[in-house]
């Protein structure tokens, strides 16, 4: 679709978003999909048919193309609004679910996310594997009618707050296999055999989680896709995860702000370089993260694509922050400052996360260098 074509979208969007900030409903923020956890604001764009955009009208999406719901997400992320509730779940696993799950669990999950009244949590990491992957060692035990599931994730963003958590745990073999032997499972949340810890970043919030299964029993029907297959499905479902828009926006209501501030308080030439220069950068993003949505249009699986987006977008966020913060000579507050003041004090303490959700760079320029075969 063309600019053009998705113009009444975007602007319908806007003007949506103008006047819930108008109306006090959010104060724009830096790393919205994060940290802005709102299930009433989740419900409102569920109503309007902004979540659940590319799935199926038969599971209770809305059957538009990627290229419109980037559109939304894009809107979204610039305006600073609060989506963290409803993010992985509409980003990530409907796909997963869809792509991969049973016919009940696709019409068990796939409305709820759509209507933004169900949330999902992502379990992958490991406290022993790092960045490894492929170093799972969360087991998943084969009952018959269920499964036993004992291990432990970490860096499980927002698991305290999901109704359900997809898992990849080891089904057969050793560690030693890598990625053979993995499975995905739908897991339902809370549970009681389910351990959900806080991690409390440095601003004293918790979006994170360290999550532990204490021989937690789901039932047989818990299993996603295919046993054995986990490796394959996580690695088509990372494309969207390192693709959207959130891997170079998460600061750019930070960048809205100044540029703002420099309009009313004028600027020196070094801060219109500054300006041009960090707004050239979103813009060349902005055009590789609509390609890997373009490409998932037409059926494509733009893994390499998505790495380097992920790669050079939180690279640029990073970047963004210290750029601002040397060109203004603004002092970041977190507290009493004006609004600008306020981002950039949010902006500095999320900085160090950037490079790492998501997997880290390190891993991605692998995942980049073996997509070219110069590796």
């Amino acid at each position: 679709m063309t600019d053009a074509q998705l113009s009444p979208l975007r602007a319908e969007v806007r003007e949506f978003l103008r006047a819930e900030i108008d109306s006090g409903a959010f104060t724009p923020d830096v790393d919205s999909w994060m940290t802005g956890f709102d299930p009433a604001f989740s419900r409102r764009l569920g109503e309007r048919g902004w979540l659940g955009m590319t799935m199926p009208t038969e599971y209770g999406g809305r059957g538009r193309t990627p290229v419109e719901r980037f559109v939304v997400t894009e809107e979204m992320l610039a305006h600073g609004a609060p989506v963290a509730a409803h993010w992985i779940a509409d980003r990530q696993m409907a796909p997963g679910i869809l792509a991969n799950g049973t016919e009940e669990q696709r019409r068990r999950y796939i409305p709820g996310i759509s209507a933004g009244t169900v949330y999902f949590a992502i379990g992958m990491s490991e406290p022993d594997a790092g960045s490894d992957l492929a170093g799972v060692r969360t087991r998943a035990t084969d009952n018959g009618d269920s499964w036993t599931i004992s291990g432990t994730k970490v860096w499980t963003t927002g698991a305290h707050m999901a109704h359900a958590m997809v898992l990849l745990a080891r089904t057969d073999g050793t560690p030693d296999d890598r990625q053979q032997g993995l499975s995905q499972f739908v897991v339902d949340l809370p549970h009681p055999d389910i351990e959900v810890r806080p991690i409390r970043s440095i601003d004293g919030q918790a979006h994170f989680n360290e999550v532990v299964f204490h021989d937690a029993v789901v039932d047989s029907s818990a299993l996603l896709g295919r046993r054995g297959h986990g490796w394959q499905q996580v690695m088509s479902e990372l494309a969207f995860e390192r693709s959207g828009p959130e891997r170079y926006l998460s600061t750019l209501p930070l960048l809205r702000a100044w540029s703002d501030h420099l309009r009313d308080h004028g600027a020196t030439p070094n801060q219109r370089v500054t300006l041009g220069r960090l707004t050239a950068q979103a813009w060349a993003l902005r055009q590789m993260s609509r390609q890997v949505a373009r490409e998932l249009s037409d059926g494509g699986k733009p893994d390499v694509l998505a790495a380097m987006v992920k790669d050079l977008g939180s690279t640029f966020e990073g970047d963004l922050v210290t750029a601002i913060r040397d060109a203004s000579g603004i002092v970041p507050r977190r507290e009493g400052g004006t609004h600008l003041e306020r981002l950039l004090a949010q902006s500095v303490l999320h900085t160090p996360a950037f490079t790492l959700r998501g997997g880290t760079n390190e891993i991605l320029r692998g995942i980049v260098a073996r997509g070219l075969g110069i590796r």
